[in-house]
């Protein structure tokens, strides 16, 4: 019997699909030939039959005839050239234009998993970059997207996340929570942070974890820098009360995990996940453009899947790190869909391909950028006396709620200058009767320590 005879539709499938596998979306008939042993008029009769049945999708004409494996989702039509524009519409305006790079990944994703290659971590995604020499976004991209978010003029780090925190605090909580399955609106979300309640569900705790993780940034980013012991705090607060074992907190896992949905399985080892953590970090320390390492921190915590769980919001979280310190507009993930993120992760997992990531990344923080812009817009220039006085009313709101002294107190506590001094009093008094739970991060307090003193009838 020939090569010839042997040649079944299901053959040519498998051979297309272990192509696929390994970066081949669209394939030419010789590649097919040189896979299957085939002659090429047996390969080309069963193409033609597979198109017929509609299994396999031709695009492209002549030598520029390549075929690739057709699903439900395939974004393509027959007919189409086997070269595509650098960018291609999606099939709704609230979804990221995707590069064709993106569309082929896509096309490779949709394949049953038993078609597709299982992979582990693969340290060399991390080994081979070289801060500001190579790069993951493209260069011009974050060039823009840095430009694009910097606020005029020169402020310190974090000034321009404290503008818009009461508003982040609810976009980057809720669409990050959402991204994991939290059944909350957004409307529920705004509720349950005015409201000050305690958590009844672990949706609840969900969300109010990421508000006091998104707080503990605010807080820490400015003074501690990125460190790997802010990224294992920031897990530590995240995960509270949702995890089984209070050891796990910021604690490098010893468990094994695995991941649904995916051929990816993460390394199990415990020191290569200790070593690979700490690299990460000391990388991301080294990149100069903000963007660059907001997008490498975003990937390759979640990619290195270091902590038992909770490592995707870690991720999220964490990408605005390099934003705070560089006084950059933040990254709320918002109207980005699961799906897409799923797959644009599972690129990452399974391959080291960013296309889809990066896509979507550049696509949602234009979104974030352009909110925050208007945020900041909508609040008009800034009081000369608040920027002025505005760490003495830090510590003089701290004296009053956490110190428990009174306005008179903290006032002669700071030494302000005689002329000064009522117009100040006047602005505490205003700051003390507007303070509440769900805004008290601008003081650096925390949530227990408020509830307790307005409890206790806002001593003054």
């Amino acid at each position: 019997m020939s090569y010839d005879d042997r040649l079944t539709s299901d053959t040519l499938l498998r051979a297309m699909s272990t192509l696929a596998c390994a970066g081949h979306a669209f394939v030419s008939s010789p590649q097919l030939v040189q896979a299957t042993g085939a002659s090429l008029p047996a390969v080309k009769r069963m193409l033609s039959r597979l198109v017929v049945e509609r299994r396999v999708e031709v695009v492209g004409k002549a030598r520029a005839t390549r075929y690739r494996l057709r699903t439900t989702s395939t974004p393509f039509t027959v007919g189409e050239p086997a070269e595509q524009p650098h960018v291609a519409q999606t099939r709704s305006r609230f979804a990221p234009p995707w590069s064709v790079a993106s569309l082929e990944l896509r096309q490779r994703l949709a394949l049953p998993l038993a078609a597709r290659l299982p992979v582990t971590y693969r340290r060399e995604f991390v080994d081979e970059y070289k801060p500001n020499q190579t790069f993951l976004l493209p260069p011009e991209l974050a060039d823009e997207l840095a430009a694009l978010g910097r606020p005029p003029g020169q402020l310190p780090a974090g000034t321009y996340i404290r503008k818009v925190l009461e508003q982040l605090l609810i976009d980057l909580s809720w669409s990050s929570s959402h991204l994991e399955g939290n059944r909350y609106t957004l409307l529920d979300t705004e509720e349950l942070f005015k409201s000050g309640a305690a958590a009844t569900d672990s949706d609840a705790v969900m969300l109010l974890n990421h508000k006091a993780a998104i707080e503990f940034l605010v807080d820490a980013v400015p003074t501690q820098g990125l460190s790997a012991g802010l990224v294992r705090n920031l897990h530590a607060v995240l995960m509270q009360d949702l995890l089984a074992e209070v050891t796990s907190l910021g604690a490098i896992r010893e468990k094994v995990v695995n991941i649904s949905g995916t051929t990816y399985v993460p390394t199990q080892v415990p020191a290569v996940l200790m070593e690979m953590f700490e690299r990460i970090i000391s990388t991301v320390q080294q990149i100069k453009n903000p963007l660059e390492a907001a997008f490498f921190l975003w990937v390759n915590l979640a990619y290195l899947q270091p902590f038992e769980d909770g490592n995707k919001r870690v991720s999220r979280l964490a990408a605005n790190i390099p934003l705070m310190l560089y006084n950059q507009a933040p990254l709320s993930f918002l109207d980005v869909d699961r799906e897409d993120y799923a797959l644009a992760m599972m690129g990452v997992y399974e391959s080291c391909d960013v296309s889809m990531a990066v896509d979507l990344f550049d696509w949602t923080y234009r979104r974030s950028q352009a909110k925050y812009k208007v945020v900041l817009e909508s609040m008009g220039s800034p009081d000369p006396f608040r920027v002025k006085y505005r760490e003495a009313l830090n510590e003089a709101v701290g004296l009053v709620v956490r110190g428990r002294k009174s306005e008179g107190e903290a006032l002669s506590s700071l030494r302000l200058d005689d002329g000064d001094a009522p117009k100040f009093r006047h602005l505490l008094a205003q700051e003390l009767n507007a303070l509440e739970v769900f805004n008290c991060a601008r003081y650096r307090l925390g949530i227990r320590e408020t509830q307790a003193w307005i409890d206790e009838g806002r001593p003054r």
